[in-house]
């Protein structure tokens, strides 16, 4: 006799021993397909009572299988939104960087609106000169401010509307500031 013939033999007379489930298993329903169509099979609502999952049970996942199949065992109300790990920290670093830049832009508006401006301390009559603008006495006159202020303030001061008032030869309160 072979090998394999009394391998044979001596392993009919003994059964494989049986597994028993483990409470935490569900078994597993594969749907039967006959055929070969191309339709999708159809999808049936059920609740959890109709699958025998009561809600009074705690929710089991089932860690080993594929996360795209996981399966729940019984009915429970799941999170409205699950952030993992990452995610949290994408929503802190989020919401870091939009209130960081509000408080920059708050205290840039507040320090630009109580930052002083020049402190004009006199005036000094000038007499314009033919070519000369607003701008080119603001800058002679005052070279260490920003010429437009000094221009603003010129306008006011002798209550000018528009460079066409400018007419050479005519004499402008300048302010001159420290």
């Amino acid at each position: 006799m072979s090998t394999a013939a009394l391998a044979a033999g001596a392993l009919a007379g003994r059964q494989a021993p049986e597994v028993a489930p483990s409470p935490n298993s569900v078994p597993r329903r594969r749907p039967r397909i006959t055929g070969t169509t191309t339709e999708p099979l159809p999808v049936r609502a059920c609740s959890g009572e109709v699958l025998g999952r009561h809600t009074t049970e705690p929710t089991r996942v089932r860690r080993h299988a594929d996360p795209a199949r996981v399966r729940r065992t019984a009915e429970a109300e799941a999170p409205a939104l699950r952030l993992t790990r990452r995610g949290r920290m994408l929503m802190t670093a989020l919401s870091v960087l939009v209130f960081g830049s509000a408080i920059v832009v708050l205290g840039l508006r507040i320090s630009g609106v109580l930052e002083p401006g020049p402190d004009f301390t006199h005036t000094v009559p000038v007499q314009v000169a033919p070519g000369q603008t607003l701008w080119s006495i603001a800058q002679d006159t005052n070279p260490a401010q920003d010429p437009a202020t000094v221009v603003e303030k010129i306008a006011d001061l002798n209550k000018l509307s528009g460079p066409a008032d400018l007419v050479p030869g005519q004499t402008l309160q300048i302010p001159i500031a420290r």
